[in-house]
């Protein structure tokens, strides 16, 4: 008996998620498209909706166009009705913001970030938060966390952030027993490939993605089939800490000739004798040959890298974002030319390679993984 009732309400569960996950990727839908759309029956999807409606996640906004009969109602998600606190631990800021659930930022906090110990930077974490939470915004039903470095997401460990001085660091279990709500740890690349992927331009459910961010380190978030692959330690896209450089520059890792000290943002401002990335772009665009020379080498060594991949993952769509996008087509030139020289020509002639759109990727990433797959914390006798 036990186990009828277990199984009807994993249905129920299931149809309900189904239902909300075909409203959510529509800006309006009526009933009837969501049974046609999800293969359920027209009475399962609007016992479902009327329990959503009560919910207050869904409203009826008006009719849609009429098909011969009378004209549908068309549902959509109230974007407000919910939200969710997205934190990006960049190296030299850090940034939490309350999304909704249309992705819309509605309240942002920075903090510069002055050292690496690893016992402040905790405490900045719980600055954001402490400010976020006080906001009006309410109800927040989760915190979603982009981090440098080896994530165990499942465990919610950080398992080495070099840059914060963080090792086996427990910071789910911190954040839920001080704010009482579910959290969720992802490393930062990965974080932002489901931001470029949920948020982004427009990528198919089922679509295979590759997004490489290129900041102060280097990561790739890795998709297939529309789920985030993190491999069977957690670190897969971890491309930063590969070496191509035999001999070369010493890492933060450890390592020698690592393509963060070659193609990161941190490595050109270094090689360039800079202070900042603002100087180098002001150099490299009043034409400074040695600066220009120096981006362009950047932009070989990670186009070596994405090669590697290629050949590795047949992965046809790949999306840059961080830092050193700003350098534009010059470097993604440089970038696409690299990628193209050193992986089989038919697979990367299919390749489409391009910078991304959008903004706080990673934020916006934190927040939605909260709710990939898995909406129960958006209902009221789950939070």
């Amino acid at each position: 008996m036990t186990t009828k009732k277990a199984t009807h309400q994993l249905t129920k569960q299931h149809n309900r998620d189904l239902v909300l996950r075909t409203i959510f990727s529509h800006e309006s839908i009526s009933r009837a498209e969501v049974a046609r759309v999800t293969h359920l029956t027209r009475t399962t999807v609007s016992d479902v909706v009327t329990g959503l409606l009560a919910e207050g996640l869904v409203e009826e906004i008006g009719r849609g166009e009429s098909i011969g009969g009378k004209s549908p109602i068309l549902l959509s998600i109230v974007a407000d009705s919910r939200y969710l606190i997205g934190l990006n631990l960049a190296q030299d800021k850090f940034t939490g913001a309350i999304v909704n659930l249309r992705g819309e930022i509605k309240e942002l906090v920075e903090i510069p970030v002055h050292d690496d110990n690893g016992e402040n930077a905790l405490h900045l974490v719980y600055q954001i938060l402490d400010q976020l939470t006080r906001k009006k915004l309410k109800p927040i039903v989760g915190i979603g966390v982009g981090t440098p470095g080896l994530v165990n997401t499942r465990e919610g460990v950080v398992i080495n952030a070099v840059n914060l001085e963080w090792q086996d660091l427990p910071l789910s279990r911190l954040l839920k027993r001080k704010y009482k709500l579910p959290v969720l740890v992802v490393n930062d690349s990965q974080a932002a490939a489901i931001g470029e992927f949920v948020y982004g331009s427009d990528h198919a459910p089922d679509e295979n993605l590759i997004v490489v961010n290129v900041i102060h380190g280097i990561g790739a978030g890795i998709l297939i089939n529309g789920r985030l692959f993190q491999g069977d330690g957690g670190g897969a896209g971890e491309i930063g800490h590969v070496v191509v450089q035999e001999n070369g520059e010493l890492c933060r890792c450890g390592q020698r000739g690592c393509l963060e000290t070659v193609s990161s943002a941190r490595a050109v401002v270094k090689k360039v004798k800079m202070s900042s990335l603002d100087e180098v772009f002001s150099s490299f665009n009043e034409g400074n040959s040695k600066t220009k020379a120096v981006v362009e080498k950047a932009g070989f060594y990670l186009g070596t890298s994405l090669s590697n991949l290629i050949g590795t993952l047949n992965i046809r769509k790949i999306v840059l974002t961080g830092d050193m996008t700003r350098f534009g087509v010059e470097w993604l030139n440089a970038v696409s030319a690299a990628m193209q020289t050193g992986a089989f020509s038919r697979m990367t002639e299919d390749t489409k390679l391009e910078i991304g759109k959008l903004n706080r990727a990673c934020i916006l990433g934190a927040s939605a993984f909260l709710l990939l797959d898995n909406y129960s914390l958006l209902f009221n006798e789950d939070n």
